[in-house]
């Protein structure tokens, strides 16, 4: 069994990253919990607001609030459900998609020349230790 400071060192490194990555966004003042309904309908495509809040793991009212910030942007659209009258479909819009585009750019390219400067051997084993995390977030 790994000892605790293990599980405390990587997790205070990986809340480091999350949260210099999380603010390079397109426009810093968006809350995170806006950006991942709006980053999750760009990658996914259309789904209720049911789904989304799901998917997101927040309750219906925290996703209600989040989605009626992004369509007053301008970010994410509403439309009628095919199948059923009573339920809206929401989709990014093409401004909502770029805004997710240009966070994705800022975030790589504050990323890639701090890899840039690691050397091969750390590369490969951050590499390895990337899909060992993988499996970690899927536990």
């Amino acid at each position: 069994m790994p000892d605790s400071s293990l599980a405390t060192d990587l997790r205070i490194a990986v809340n480091r990253l999350s949260r210099t990555l999380r603010a390079q966004k397109a426009d810093a003042s968006m809350p995170d919990a806006h950006f991942s309904a709006l980053a999750r309908l760009h990658r996914e495509g259309a789904m209720t607001l049911a789904e989304l809040s799901r998917q997101d793991g927040v309750t219906p009212p925290s996703m209600t609030k989040s989605v009626a910030a992004l369509v007053e942007r301008g970010l994410v659209s509403k439309c009628g459900h095919g199948d059923d009258r009573r339920k809206v479909l929401l989709s990014a819009t093409a401004a909502g998609s770029a805004f997710v585009e240009e966070t994705r750019r800022r975030r790589d390219d504050w990323l890639t020349p701090r890899l840039g400067a690691l050397t091969p051997d750390e590369r490969r084993t951050l590499a390895a230790a990337t899909d060992v995390m993988r499996r970690l977030a899927q536990q």
